[in-house]
C-alpha cells in the first residue's frame, strides 16, 4: 500500500501530465549548458526519486526500478556536477539486483570515454558495496582493489574532488595502506584545512599506526573548531591510549555538556576519573547511572570496584551483591568477587571462587571466546596461588593455559619460571628455562627471563652476553635496562650507571624517563648515596605523582635511616592507597611505625606483609625486631630464624652475608636473654 503522502504526490504529477512519462528527450547536439539542462536535470532527478519510492512501495517492482535508474542517468548526463546522484544510482542498482548490468553498462561507457569520471565514481561505489564487512574481517580483496583503482583514476583527473579523496582515504585504510590513506586525507586538507571528516580520518590513520600524538593533534583541530560528542569521545580515547586519563576526563566533560543524557559518555568519564585517581567523582557519576539505569548490572559492578579501591568494603559488597542479583550467571561479577576477597586479605577464599568458576565452566572443547575467558581465569588463579605461597598448584594452573592454547606457551613458561624463582627452586627454574630457550630460541621475553635467572645464580657474565645478542635497533632501551638490572644484582654500580645512561639516551617519553630515574634512584640507595637517590625518586614523582613504587621506596629509605619519619609515613600511606595489598608496602609501613615506637600497629602490618610475601627475609627480620621491643623473646627468635632460613635459600645474587651476620648476632643475644629469663637464679 502506498503511503498517503506518496499518493498525493502522484496525483499532483498526474494532474501536471508528468506521471508515467519517459525520460525527457535529449537536447540538440548544439545546445550548450544552461538553464534548460539544469531544469531537465532537476526534472529527471524528481522523477527518478518518485519511481524509486514507487519501487519500494510496490515490493521492488522491476519496471519502477528501471524507470528510476533511467531518470537518474539522464539527470547525471544533463548535470554531471550533481555527484550526489551517483550514490542514489548505486543504491538502486544494488536494490534491484542489477549489479552485473551496472558494471557492464559502466564499463561500456568507460570504453567509449575513459575520462567519464561519473562512470568511474559509479563503478567505484559499486565495487565498494561489494567489499564486504571490514569490521567482521570479511573483505573481498579483489573488489577492494578495483574500487581503489577507480577512485585513484578519478582523483588523478580531478584533484579537487574532495568526496572521492575521502572515499579513497577510507578504502586505503581498509586495505591497511596507511601511507596512501594519509596522502588522500592530506590532499583534502590542502583544499580545506579544517575539513572535519579529513581531520577525523587522518586521526584514525595515525591511531592505526600508533602515532597517538598525531591523532590527538588532528582531533583537537576538529574539536576546537566544531566540537561534537562523537569527535570529543574519539579525542578522549586517544588521550586514554597515552595514559593521560586527566585530559581524557576533561574532554569527556565537554562531551557530556553537549549530550547530558548520554549514558555511554557518562560511563567513560567515570572510568577516566577513576583512572586519574579522582575516585569520589567517579563514584558520584556511577551512582547517578545506577539510579537512572537500575537494571544495568555493570553500573553496580563498577561501583563495587571503586568502593574496593577506597577500601570501603561494606559498600563494595552491597554494590557487588546488587550486580549479582541482576546478572546471576555473570563470570565478570564472580571475578570481581574474587578480587574483592583478595583485597580484604582473604586470598584462600578468592582462590576458592576462581577454582569453582573454572570447574563449573569446564568443557571438553571451547569456542574462541570461551578459550580466551578460560585463559584469563587460569592466569589469575595461578597468580593467586603463587601469592599464597602455593607454588606447585600455581605452576599447574599456568601449564593448563599452554595445553589450552599452544600459541601462549612462551608466555606460560615465563610465568612458570617466575613462580619457581619465587619458590626459590632455582634448579627447577633453570631446567624449565633451558628447555624454553631450546624450544623458543627467537623469543625475546624467554631469552630475557633466562638471562635474568642466570644472573640470579651468579652467572652474570653469561647473562650479559645473552642480553647483548638481543640488541635489534628497536627495543634497545629495554635491553639496556635489563643489563642494568644484572649489574645491580652484582653491585657493579659503575657499569650499571653506564647501562642506564645508554637507556636514558633512548628514552623519548616521560614514562620512559620515569623508569630510568627509578632504577638510578635504587642504584644510588644501594651504593649509600642517599641524597642522590632521593633526588632521582623526586624526579620520578614529578613525572608521575602516583608512582606507588617510588613513594614506597623513598618512604622506606627515610624510615630505614630513621629520619623524617612523619614524611616517610605519608609517602608509604599514599603508596598503600594506590596498592592496598602490596606486601612490600605493608612492610614499609610497619617499619616506619616501629621507628615511631608504635609497636602494636607495626606488628599488625608486618603480620599482614608476611601473609603476602612470607618468603621475604627482611619482613621476618623487621617483625623479629618488633617482638624484641615488645618483650616477646621467643616470637622474636622464631622470626629471626625464619629470616636466616629465607636469606640462606635465596639466589646467589640476592644473598646478603652482612645481613645474615647481623641477624645471627641478634639471635645469639636473644637466646642468652631467654636463657637468663628462664633459668632460676640466673643473673640479669
Amino acid at each position: 500500500m502506498i503511503h498517503p503522502a506518496r499518493t498525493f504526490l502522484i496525483a499532483v504529477l498526474v494532474a501536471a501530465g508528468l506521471y508515467g512519462q519517459t525520460p525527457a528527450p535529449k537536447p540538440p547536439a548544439n545546445a550548450g549548458p544552461g538553464t534548460a539542462e539544469k531544469s531537465g536535470a532537476y526534472y529527471n532527478f524528481a522523477m527518478g526519486h518518485l519511481y524509486a519510492e514507487l519501487a519500494a512501495a510496490y515490493g521492488n517492482r522491476g519496471e519502477h526500478f528501471g524507470r528510476a535508474i533511467d531518470h537518474y542517468k539522464e539527470a547525471l548526463r544533463l548535470d554531471p556536477s550533481a555527484s550526489f546522484l551517483i550514490e542514489e544510482l548505486t543504491d538502486l542498482y544494488i536494490q534491484s539486483g542489477r549489479l552485473k548490468d551496472a558494471v557492464t553498462e559502466t564499463e561500456a561507457a568507460l570504453k567509449q570515454n575513459p575520462d567519464n569520471l561519473n562512470a568511474r565514481r559509479t563503478l567505484g561505489r559499486i565495487y565498494m558495496r561489494m567489499i564486504g564487512d571490514p569490521q567482521q574481517n570479511r573483505i573481498n580483496e579483489k573488489m577492494l582493489a578495483q574500487s581503489i583503482e577507480q577512485f585513484q583514476k578519478v582523483v588523478e583527473k580531478d584533484s579537487k574532488d574532495v568526496e572521492s579523496l575521502l572515499i579513497l582515504g577510507r578504502l586505503q585504510r581498509v586495505a591497511r595502506d596507511s601511507v596512501e590513506a594519509e596522502k588522500a586525507y592530506k590532499k583534502v586538507l590542502e583544499i580545506d584545512e579544517n575539513h572535519e571528516e579529513a581531520l577525523t580520518g587522518l586521526a584514525m590513520v595515525y591511531s592505526d599506526v600508533g602515532n597517538t600524538a598525531g591523532a590527538i593533534e588532528m582531533l583537537r583541530r576538529v574539536t576546537d573548531r566544531n566540537p561534537n560528542s562523537r569527535t570529543l569521545m574519539a579525542l578522549a580515547s586517544a588521550y586514554e591510549q597515552m595514559q593521560d586519563h586527566a585530559s581524557a576526563a576533561e574532554v569527556l566533560r565537554r562531551a557530556l555538556q553537549l549530550a547530558p543524557d548520554n549514558g555511554q559518555i557518562k560511563r567513560e568519564l567515570a572510568q577516566s576519573l577513576a583512572m586519574s585517581n579522582r575516585v569520589d567523582e567517579a563514584v558520584s557519576l556511577f551512582e547517578d547511572l545506577a539510579a537512572s539505569e537500575p537494571k544495568d548490572a555493570q553500573n553496580h559492578l563498577r561501583l563495587a570496584e571503586l568502593y574496593r579501591t577506597k577500601q570501603n568494603f561494606p559498600k563494595a559488597w552491597a554494590a557487588l551483591n546488587k550486580a549479582k542479583e541482576l546478572d546471576k550467571n555473570s563470570l565478570e561479577t564472580r571475578f570481581a568477587e574474587a578480587g574483592l576477597l583478595e583485597t580484604e586479605g582473604k586470598t584462600p577464599e578468592a582462590i576458592a571462587v576462581m577454582e569453582a568458576m573454572l570447574e563449573e565452566t569446564a568443557k571438553t572443547s571451547y569456542s574462541r571466546a570461551e578459550k580466551s575467558t578460560r585463559v584469563l581465569l587460569l592466569e589469575r588463579l595461578g597468580q593467586l596461588r603463587r601469592q599464597a605461597g602455593r607454588y606447585q598448584p600455581a605452576v599447574e594452573a599456568f601449564r593448563q593455559i599452554g595445553e589450552l592454547d599452544a600459541e601462549l606457551a612462551p608466555r606460560v613458561v615465563v610465568q612458570i619460571i617466575d613462580t619457581l624463582r619465587m619458590a626459590k627452586d632455582y634448579t627447577a627454574a633453570l631446567t624449565e628455562s633451558e628447555a624454553a630457550r631450546a624450544k623458543y630460541p627467537d623469543n625475546r621475553v624467554v631469552s630475557l627471563v633466562h638471562a635474568s635467572l642466570l644472573a640470579d645464580m651468579g652467572k652474570s657474565s653469561e647473562a650479559i652476553a645473552l642480553m647483548r645478542t638481543l640488541f635489534d635497533g628497536k627495543r634497545d632501551r629495554e635491553t639496556w635496562l635489563a643489563i642494568a638490572q644484572v649489574h645491580e644484582k652484582t653491585k657493579n654500580f659503575s657499569e650499571m650507571e653506564k647501562a642506564l645512561e645508554s637507556a636514558e639516551k633512548l628514552s623519548s617519553t616521560a614514562e620512559d624517563k620515569e623508569g630510568v630515574h627509578f632504577m638510578r634512584g635504587a642504584m644510588y640507595e644501594k651504593s649509600k648515596n642517599y641524597d642522590a637517590s632521593e633526588a632521582e625518586f623526586r624526579k620520578v614523582l614529578e613525572i608521575n605523582p602516583d608512582n606507588a613504587g617510588a613513594l614506597n621506596y623513598l618512604g622506606y629509605m627515610l624510615a630505614d635511616r630513621n629520619v623524617r619519619l612523619e614524611e616517610a609515613r605519608k609517602l608509604i600511606v599514599r603508596a598503600l592507597e594506590l596498592d592496598p595489598q602490596n606486601g612490600a608496602y605493608l612492610d614499609s609501613l610497619g617499619w616506619v611505625q616501629f621507628r615511631l615506637n608504635e609497636f602494636d600497629e607495626a606488628e599488625n602490618n608486618l603480620k599482614k606483609a608476611i601473609d603476602r610475601v612470607g618468603n621475604d627475609p627482611t619482613v621476618h627480620d623487621h617483625l623479629g625486631d618488633v617482638y624484641w621491643k615488645q618483650g616477646k623473646i621467643r616470637d622474636a627468635i622464631a622470626q629471626w630464624q625464619a629470616a636466616v632460613r629465607e636469606w640462606e635459600s635465596s639466589s646467589e645474587a640476592e644473598v646478603d652475608r652482612g645481613q645474615i651476620a647481623k641477624i645471627k648476632k641478634k639471635l645469639e643475644d636473644a637466646r642468652i636473654r631467654l636463657a637468663q629469663e628462664t633459668t632460676p637464679g640466673a643473673q640479669r
